[in-house]
């Protein structure tokens, strides 16, 4: 008797499929500065010898304007098609961090303000764009969960990758030399995406005609205001790295600690890849959202580096599953035809969360890392706290889509 062939393990079969490699690598590559920039932007102060808190208002600034940006790029794209909106705000972005890089931010501001606010509005939308076409791209409805860790996994190289290099370009060049990398590989990042088929296709949905587009959808609204606070936890988590970096006269702290925190991510979401957690997606979202504030509480009492770095990991060991599920349950969430734009909107208040977190950090760096060090903790705790009152609105409106992963 002849059996067949077992079939490969599905994050495999989501990594084989046609386009999918280099979209992955494309959306990576343009997708660096967003780690890059937040991390360069201190940088580029502290050398000048200005303030912390102009470092974390330009910081902030790039956060909101990407918030901003990324659901009207988004909108955009389900209208018309990810290529010429992506190659579009890739020039104007490459424009704005290349005059960033020769300004000097202390000298002139307001005018690295607005150059910052430029640079973040016109992110090119390659994160939101690859998660509405992993449906297409990956067609068979017991791999797309597959695809989505991998998509979460992938991106947290972002993260990892991002924050070191713009420390290292920063320590061993100068932070106008990070500053022109993030220019160079996010224009090279969003060409190459916008120069695959994929980006080319059609929306295969035709957009509601509403104002509000997504946010029609309470159970989106709920998931968008847990987002909120994780992205005060990861915006204050920064300052509290280069608090840390400044404590002990360390500057690769800087990118060291939002790096293990990474690595964790990239560690736990491989895990939750290969053995899913058994348990509907919204209890799934649950565990991880509370997994992760419990084990970011210890740093509020931590300063040895050591001990830092090691306590960064933990945490990250539920992110990528948090991400998974999050993405995840705003494509089932969201109506037909705002797949992009639900995805975007994600993206953006997780932005605008990053930037209130830098800016509330940074008003309270002068108090000293403590203070500092229980503004991503509280966030953390809001983050799971919100998803945890109405578990009910996260549940997709058909039923099926609710079964364990």
């Amino acid at each position: 008797m002849t059996h067949p062939a077992p079939r490969p393990p599905g994050l495999r079969r989501a990594l084989v499929a046609p386009y999918v490699a280099p979209l992955l690598v494309g959306t990576l590559t343009g997708r660096l500065p967003t780690a890059m920039a937040p991390i360069a932007l201190l940088l580029a102060v502290r050398a000048e010898n200005g303030p912390m808190l102009l470092g974390a208002t330009l910081a902030a600034l790039y956060g909101l304007a990407g918030a901003i940006g990324q659901p009207l790029l988004g909108r955009a794209v389900d209208r018309t098609r990810l290529a010429p909106v992506a190659a579009t705000a890739a020039v104007v972005a490459t424009a704005a961090f290349t005059l960033l890089a020769v300004l000097g931010c202390t000298r002139h501001p307001v005018a690295a303000a607005l150059l910052a606010v430029t640079a973040g509005a016109a992110t090119p939308p390659l994160e939101a764009g690859l998660r509405a076409m992993w449906p297409r791209l990956v067609p068979d409805p017991d791999d797309q969960h597959a695809a989505f860790t991998l998509d979460s996994v992938s991106q947290e190289t972002v993260f990892v990758a991002g924050p070191l290099a713009a420390t290292a370009l920063s320590q061993l060049l100068s932070p106008a030399a990070a500053l022109a990398a993030c220019a160079a590989v996010g224009a090279a990042g969003a060409l190459a995406v916008a120069a695959l088929e994929p980006a080319r296709w059609t929306p295969p949905a035709r957009r509601a005609a509403h104002w509000s587009g997504p946010l029609r959808s309470r159970g989106l609204l709920l998931l968008l205001a847990g987002l909120f606070f994780l992205g005060v936890n990861l915006g204050a988590f920064n300052i509290l790295a280069l608090a840390l970096g400044d404590l002990h006269r360390s500057g690769w702290l800087t990118g060291l600690l939002p790096a293990a925190l990474s690595v964790g991510s990239l560690i736990g979401g491989i895990a939750f890849a290969r053995s899913p957690w058994r348990v509907p997606l919204t209890r799934q979202l649950l565990y991880a959202a509370t997994g992760y504030a419990v084990c970011f509480a210890p740093l509020a009492f931590i300063t040895a580096p050591p001990l830092a770095v090691a306590f960064s990991f933990g945490p990250g060991l539920y992110l990528a599953p948090l991400l998974t599920c999050s993405f995840i349950l705003a494509d089932r969430l969201a109506p037909p035809g705002t797949a992009t734009e639900a995805a975007a909107w994600m993206i953006a208040v997780i932005g605008v969360g990053q930037a209130a977190g830098s800016a509330v950090a940074g008003h309270l760096a002068a108090l000293g890392t403590a203070a500092v060090a229980c503004v991503p903790a509280l966030a953390a705790v809001l983050a799971a706290t919100v998803l945890a009152t109405r578990e009910d609105l996260l549940a997709p409106a058909n039923p099926s889509l609710e079964k364990p992963a």
